[in-house]
C-alpha cells in the first residue's frame, strides 16, 4: 500500500532518516534490527543504538545522535513534499523494486515523480556509459534498445550525459517504460541539458528517483550511491563505453558483486573509451550487440504491450502474476500472500495457466 504522505505517521519518520547524513547500510541495517518499525528505529536511545551496534559488530556514526536531535520531524516531513509532484516509495511498498531489496545496502525509502502503474520490474535492464560517448556508440545502443519497441522491457539509468541521456532517449522514441536514477534532490533538474528528457520520463515514459530529499546538491560522491541503485534493481546491465577509471566500472563491479548478468557492447578498438569494455570482456563478461544477445543472456521471454491489452485479466490473475514474477512459488506461498479466498485462487491459477501465462513445475511450482 502507498504511503500517504501527508498523514501517514510512517512517512515522517522515513523523510526524516533521508536527512540523515549517514551511510546508507547503517539505516539499512538499523531498520532491519527494529524489525522494519520506522518509528522505532528513530526514537532508539543510546543504550538501543549501543546493543545494536555491538550485536551488528558496527559503530556509531559520528554525530549521529547529536544528527538526530537536530531534525525535527515534522519540518524534515514537510520540506520533504514541498513539490507536490514529488511520492514516496518505501521498502514496505509493494511498487518498491523487489531486486534492489536482495543488496545489502538497500535504501529504505526513495523519492520519486511519474507513474509507477505501468512499470514492470520483471525485465529490468541497467544500461550505463560515458558521459563522452562516441556517435558510433550512441547509435549502436539504439538500434539495441529499437529492438523492444513496445515490450515490456524497463530501461534504467542514471539520466547523466551522453549514454545515459542515450539510453532514456531511446526507450521514450520506442515505447518503452524507462527509469532515471539521480544522485541530487527531484526539484533539481542534472545536468540542465536533460530538461527535456527528465519532463518527458515524468510526464510519459516512467519515473525518476532519488533517495535524497529536495534541496540536495548533485555532490560527486552521492553518484558512486546512485549507481548502485540503478544496478540493483535490475536483472542485467549493459555497459556501452567506459573508460578503465569511470562510473561505468563502478556500476559494473556492483552488477558483479549483486550477482547479476554483466554485458558489454564492443566498440571500437581505437576509442578510448573502450578500453574498459574489453577488460570486462576479457574478465568474462558477456557481449551483446543486439537486443537478441540481451534477451538470451537474461533468459527472457519479452511481451509486447500491443499483445499484453488484448489480454484482459481480472484483479485475482493480476495479483497471481505480480507474485509469482520474480521466483516460481507454491500454491502455499502464493495463498500466504495474496488477499483471496482459496477457491477463487485455484479458478485464477487453472485459468492462466490454460490461456499459457503460467506454467506448473514438477506438479508443485508456479512460474510465469
Amino acid at each position: 500500500m502507498k504511503l500517504d504522505t501527508e498523514n501517514n505517521e510512517k512517512a515522517k519518520y522515513y523523510a526524516a532518516f533521508s536527512y540523515l547524513n549517514t551511510k546508507t547500510i547503517f539505516k539499512t541495517k538499523l531498520l532491519e534490527y527494529f524489525d522494519f518499525d520506522i518509528k522505532r528505529a528513530w526514537q532508539c536511545d543510546k543504550n538501543e543504538l549501543s546493543e545494536f551496534c555491538k550485536k551488528e559488530d558496527l559503530s556509531i556514526p559520528r554525530n549521529f545522535l547529536s544528527q538526530k536531535s537536530k531534525l525535527d520531524i515534522d519540518e524534515c516531513c514537510t520540506k520533504a513534499f514541498l513539490d507536490k509532484d514529488v511520492k514516496l516509495l518505501t521498502i514496505e511498498d509493494e511498487k518498491y523494486p523487489p531486486l534492489l531489496k536482495e543488496i545489502p545496502d538497500y535504501p529504505i525509502s526513495l523519492y520519486y515523480k511519474g507513474n509507477l502503474e505501468d512499470i514492470s520490474y520483471d525485465c529490468t535492464l541497467a544500461i550505463v556509459g560515458s558521459r563522452n560517448a562516441s556517435v558510433e556508440a550512441k547509435l549502436a545502443l539504439n538500434k539495441i534498445i529499437s529492438f523492444f519497441k513496445d515490450t515490456n522491457i524497463t530501461i534504467v539509468s542514471g539520466l547523466a550525459y551522453g549514454i545515459d541521456a542515450q539510453a532514456h532517449t531511446s526507450a521514450i522514441k520506442n515505447n518503452i517504460k524507462t527509469i532515471g536514477v539521480i544522485g541530487c534532490g527531484l526539484d533539481i533538474v542534472y545536468p540542465s541539458q536533460n530538461r527535456q528528457i527528465y519532463e518527458d520520463i515524468i510526464n510519459k515514459a516512467g519515473a525518476i528517483f532519488s533517495e535524497y530529499p529536495l534541496k540536495t546538491p548533485p555532490m560527486g560522491h552521492n553518484f558512486p550511491q546512485r549507481n548502485r541503485i540503478v544496478t540493483g534493481m535490475s536483472k542485467g546491465t549493459l555497459v556501452a563505453e567506459a573508460q578503465m577509471k569511470s562510473g561505468a566500472m563502478i556500476s559494473a563491479n556492483l552488477t558483479l558483486d549483486y550477482n547479476r548478468e554483466l554485458m558489454c557492447m564492443p566498440g571500437n578498438i581505437l576509442n578510448p573509451n573502450t578500453e574498459g569494455i574489453y577488460h570486462l570482456i576479457k574478465q568474462g563478461a558477456s557481449i551483446a550487440i543486439d537486443g537478441q544477445d540481451i534477451i538470451n543472456h537474461l533468459n527472457w521471454e519479452i511481451m509486447s504491450e500491443k499483445n499484453e491489452q488484448k489480454i484482459n485479466l481480472n484483479n485475482s490473475q493480476k495479483k497471481v502474476l505480480d507474485i509469482i514474477s520474480i521466483e516460481a512459488k507454491s500454491f502455499d506461498e502464493i495463498m500466504s500472500v495474496i488477499n483471496i479466498d482459496t477457491s477463487e485462487l485455484m479458478i485464477a491459477l487453472t485459468e492462466l495457466e490454460i490461456r499459457g501465462l503460467i506454467l506448473q513445475n514438477n506438479g508443485k511450482y508456479y512460474k510465469c
